[in-house]
């Protein structure tokens, strides 16, 4: 398939992308090849192969998920620029 300078104004105007007048031929060139590397990698075989979610193999380390309190209120909110001792206090917006 290839690519017209016709197809690269209208993909970059609906990507609202300013592209200049004399970058469209060479866009053009490379999204066409692009599209051939699509289609050669189309032709291969892969029947039987079964599908990766990635081609990286390496094990998730994830911690346990356990409750535990690493803060107490009184330093939480002394952060805070206003409270009334248990709770911040936020100016009201409407």
């Amino acid at each position: 398939m290839s690519i017209t300078r016709d197809d690269v104004t209208k993909i970059a105007k609906l990507a609202r992308l300013d592209l200049p007048e004399d970058k469209q031929d060479l866009f053009a060139s490379q999204m066409g090849d692009i599209l051939a590397y699509m289609d050669e990698l189309a032709q291969a075989d892969t029947d039987g192969v079964e599908p990766l979610y990635t081609p990286v193999e390496h094990l998730t380390r994830m911690r346990a998920d356990e409750v535990r309190k690493d803060c107490q209120r009184d330093e939480i909110l002394a952060n805070a620029p206003a409270s009334d001792g248990s709770h911040f206090i936020v100016p009201k917006i409407v």
